[in-house]
């Protein structure tokens, strides 16, 4: 599987953060995690996407806290869930991991906002990332 199929899973799996907390969050994540092993994910895409997830979501603070630091007149709080939590995934991205260049995770991120969110969703992602960048 590819980094960008990857990364689109842990967006889906982010997006879910925002409806399910704590133990309903974990049962989701196995449950997606069985779904794509069923599916024929190999055993070390689903083990980095495990990590992942759950590395992004046990951080989710300290990255909503630099998305508000940056993010002027749009705190988390007012920011559409699909939105942010394509923002959430870039930012970790960005800060924690330093094997993907910052241009390839706004990059990434936009491209997951043309293809989820709303027709400004693209340039508010852009905007956004490149004011944390």
């Amino acid at each position: 599987m590819s980094r960008r199929e990857i990364r689109e899973l842990i967006f889906k799996m982010l997006f879910r953060v925002e409806f399910y907390q704590g133990p309903e969050y974990e049962e989701q994540l196995a449950l997606f995690l069985s779904e794509q092993e069923e599916q024929g994910m190999q055993e070390t895409d689903r083990a980095y996407m495990n990590h992942k997830c759950r590395d992004i979501v046990d951080k989710l603070e300290q990255i909503d806290a630099w998305i508000n630091e940056k993010s002027k007149g749009w705190k988390t709080s007012r920011m559409g869930k699909v939105e942010l939590s394509i923002i959430r995934l870039a930012v970790y991205e960005i800060k924690l991991e330093e094997d993907i260049p910052t241009g390839v995770a706004i990059n990434e991120a936009v491209e997951l906002a043309k293809k989820f969110g709303t027709e400004d969703a693209p340039a508010f992602v852009n905007g956004v990332l490149a004011k944390l960048a």
